[in-house]
């Protein structure tokens, strides 16, 4: 079962929010260095049977023990289960819509499409590279970071940049994606 630390991490953001009370860094004025309260984990069961998937054991772990966004990498962790409030107000925070897209029927549980990394730019139709995966972050200029759900990719965080990079890895599973930014002065 995994486990995290969860004085650790909430240590780690108030150290990070110290070092930049301005929120110059990228995305702090999006997350503040805070997090929102964890899920229920019967909450995030049903997420699972909702979408027909198995989160991966170290997200799953994280959203249940540490919080459901949004500090986090590039300009937040998106919360999995409950849009943010400010998505009520009309605030555009769900990144060109992809936390919707990601929740589309069948989306999330479709098998993961690459047996590759691919670079370069896809083109259009890229949409179809998503299925299998959940939009963790948004870099900017509709570049994504998502989580692996199925597949021999499963865990692992892919960036998505359908204009310059492709869909390859960006970490090999979410505890390292995750801490590696925690630990990033």
């Amino acid at each position: 079962m995994e486990t995290w630390d969860v004085h650790a991490v909430r240590e780690r953001l108030r150290e990070k929010a110290a070092l930049d009370p301005g929120h110059t860094r990228h995305g702090a004025r999006t997350h503040r260095y805070a997090l929102a309260a964890p899920l229920a984990p019967a909450a995030v069961d049903g997420f699972e049977r909702r979408y027909g998937i198995r989160l991966p054991p170290q997200y799953r772990a994280f959203v249940t023990a540490v919080g459901d966004g949004p500090a986090g990498p590039a300009r937040g962790l998106l919360p999995l289960v409950t849009p943010r409030p400010e998505a009520a107000a009309g605030e555009e925070w769900a990144v060109d819509g992809e936390w919707d897209d990601d929740r589309r029927p069948g989306r999330a549980a479709a098998p993961f499409p690459l047996t590759a990394p691919r670079t370069g730019p896809l083109g259009r139709g890229y949409e179809e590279f998503a299925a299998g995966t959940l939009t963790l972050a948004e870099e900017g200029c509709g570049t994504y970071l998502r989580l692996v759900l199925n597949g021999p990719y499963a865990g692992q965080v892919w960036r998505l940049d359908p204009d310059w990079g492709g869909f390859v890895p960006a970490a090999p599973d979410f505890r390292t994606w995750y801490t590696d930014w925690l630990e990033t002065p």
